[in-house]
């Protein structure tokens, strides 16, 4: 087993429509299905999951970009789906990771995404079970 730097934990209740909260009470939310429940305030795991993603694939940009001694400015915007699986009648997610850096020409910028989606945690998580489309883009 890993050396384990830090475990976090979150306790959820009644699933899709429950409630989900992390052993400090910084996230204290209540879950609602969107397919179900349209007017209903809360989020869900899809939204849940592509906050985390986007700030660990973000992290793990600036990681490799600071190996390579490339400065830059980043955002990374994941778009999470939750969708129909054919393969057993059941349901999946796909990911689309939407990355801007500035700093960088287009080539780099596609070769950095590359790196970090090798390095990150949630990538290497995803790996080989859900579809992540990298979407890299140079900005000025």
């Amino acid at each position: 087993m890993s050396e384990v730097i830090f475990t976090s934990k979150a306790t959820a209740k009644n699933g899709r429509d429950g409630h989900v909260k992390s052993d400090d009470g910084l996230i204290d939310l209540n879950l609602v299905n969107p397919a179900n429940n349209k007017d209903e305030k809360g989020s869900n795991p899809e939204q849940l999951f592509a906050a985390t993603y986007s700030a660990c694939f973000d992290g793990a940009l600036n990681l490799v970009a600071s190996k390579q001694k490339k400065k830059i400015d980043s955002e990374t915007t994941a778009e999470v789906s939750f969708c129909k699986d054919p393969e057993d009648d059941g349901f999946k997610i796909e990911v689309t990771l939407n990355i801007n850096i500035e700093g960088v020409s287009p080539e780099e910028a596609e070769e950095l995404a590359e790196d970090a989606h090798q390095v990150c945690p949630y990538s290497k998580a995803t790996r080989g079970n859900v579809e992540v489309t990298l979407n890299p883009k140079a900005v000025s």
